[in-house]
């Protein structure tokens, strides 16, 4: 029986992963689960799967609930430290990182020192801390296993190949809401237009990422840390159709893709079933009915946040947690109105531009970074009035 802690229950992939739990009882048990403060989702989860523990981050919502209403076989823990405790407790052997953002770094990092198998949905681990962190889970024995439905995808076919034939990965993108747009054309996107993308349901943070395509520029620098690539090894191609998520090309020539209906439950499986492959819950190809697959190469010019990506994996260092920073305030700005969809990467940029770069940074010094360029993009003056 594998025994499965998710940080960041309540979110998509949080509850699409305690979706495949329920459906393995045979293999699968949650033992623990963690949100930041939703404690209504909470609370229903815990009393669906009877998890041993339970984390609020938010510890003052504690004045809020006052005792809790809970299954006496759940303990109930707080604040950061209790996620750490939860993803580095001896009685947990996968942990499923699905907290979104830097937030979700420290979690991370305490399961991969304790070596266990760890199913990352959370790319900014990487993203900022790509070195340190392959690094500590080499010494520990931790098996990161990738469930970002494109890096599943690399993952996947690299079983049919050894690491130094690869030639090249290409990573898939939808094209967002706006595949096609000009960049004049961006300029005036709203909110709503940027919430409504075509193939993935997900939550406000990514759904906006995928918009500008920063979410594919993390995935780039995520590849590179996690399969130990240079940036000139990675491709981006557009495929709006969702349906292959990502492929390897080998030396010889030969490409190998991974295909399948857009649905998230398919990775998160994968991640904590391998090496072993399970009947599961996820929709089939039906390859009877006509259908087109179609690429094509990305606009750079209208999304620019691309561009960061390839520059942020080749460059290193602290680069990424300035990046991963700056875009999280930029996207919450953009929400809130305070910021247009289009300079969300020019701001990006420029505090990019202007930080204090170290190739060889340490955990506290990435913080130290990812706290200032929070700052910098706080007060980063926009066109809005």
């Amino acid at each position: 029986m594998n025994r499965v802690a998710v940080l960041g229950s309540s979110g998509s992939i949080g509850t699409s992963s305690l979706d495949v739990v329920a459906a393995q009882p045979e293999h699968l048990q949650a033992v623990g689960l963690s949100v930041h403060r939703s404690w209504d989702v909470l609370q229903k989860q815990i009393t669906r799967h009877r998890p041993r523990w339970a984390v609020v981050v938010d510890d003052r919502l504690k004045a809020e609930i006052g005792t809790p209403d809970i299954p006496s076989g759940t303990e109930l823990w707080w604040g950061e430290a209790g996620v750490e405790r939860l993803a580095s407790h001896p009685d947990v052997d996968t942990v499923i990182c699905a907290i979104v953002g830097a937030a979700g770094l420290r979690g991370t990092v305490a399961a991969i020192s304790q070596g266990k198998r760890v199913a990352l949905a959370n790319k900014e681990t990487l993203v900022v801390g790509g070195p340190l962190v392959m690094q500590q889970a080499a010494e520990s024995g931790a098996r990161i296993l990738p469930v970002d439905s494109e890096h599943s995808a690399i993952f996947q076919c690299l079983e049919a190949g050894r690491s130094r034939d690869v030639h090249k990965i290409t990573l898939t993108a939808s094209g967002g809401p706006f595949r096609g747009w000009s960049r004049e054309k961006l300029e005036n996107v709203t909110v709503e237009q940027a919430l409504a993308h075509p193939t993935w349901k997900m939550g406000k943070k990514i759904t906006v990422d995928s918009a500008t395509m920063m979410n594919k520029a993390l995935e780039v620098i995520e590849a590179r840390w996690l399969f130990g690539l240079t940036a000139d090894q990675i491709d981006v191609v557009v495929h709006p159709q969702s349906i292959i998520h990502s492929m390897v090309e080998f030396v010889d020539g030969s490409t190998v893709a991974q295909l399948s209906p857009p649905d998230m439950k398919l990775p998160i499986q994968y991640a904590l079933s391998y090496p072993e492959r399970w009947p599961g819950i996820s929709p089939k190809m039906d390859w009877s009915a006509a259908q087109t697959l179609t690429f094509e190469a990305p606009d750079y010019e209208a999304f620019p946040a691309l561009k960061l990506g390839f520059e942020v994996a080749r460059r290193g260092g602290t680069s990424g947690a300035i990046l991963n920073a700056a875009n999280e305030v930029a996207v919450e700005r953009f929400l809130n109105g305070t910021l247009r969809f289009t300079e969300i990467a020019i701001a990006c940029q420029e505090i990019l531009q202007h930080h204090q770069f170290d190739s060889q940074p340490t955990l506290s010094e990435l913080l130290q970074q990812d706290r200032w360029a929070r700052q910098e993009m706080s007060r980063w003056k926009s066109s809005l009035k």
